[in-house]
């Protein structure tokens, strides 16, 4: 299964926090084996790491999860383009799944 495309804009100087969730035919897939992870970059293959998501699964039996970055980080990211993927691997199968992909437009916050 290729990965799906979804861009998001993240308010620089904001929390940040996009809420997935997964099923497979209409039936929820079950993340209890699963960890998820997220990075941001400038480019797809810069190897500078411009932030990383915190993500957690918050209902594992309706396969919801969360990624996440906190004010404090987005403080820190200069506004513009950027590129992130999230990816889940399952303990279980021993598999790793890019699930989404997409750019990240950081818009430049005024009130400081």
């Amino acid at each position: 299964m290729a990965a799906g495309n979804y861009d998001i804009v993240i308010d620089q100087g904001a929390d940040f926090s996009l809420q997935i969730a997964i099923a497979q035919d209409g039936t929820a897939i079950n993340l209890s084996s699963h960890t998820a992870s997220a990075q941001l970059r400038p480019t797809p293959s810069s190897d500078t790491l411009t932030a990383t998501f915190t993500c957690s699964i918050t209902d594992a039996a309706n396969g919801v999860f969360k990624m996440t970055l906190p004010y404090a980080t987005t403080a820190n990211i200069a506004s513009g383009k950027y590129y992130y993927d999230l990816e889940l691997y399952n303990s279980s199968t021993n598999t790793m799944t890019r699930l989404i992909q997409g750019v990240a437009r950081v818009t430049q916050n005024v009130t400081r």
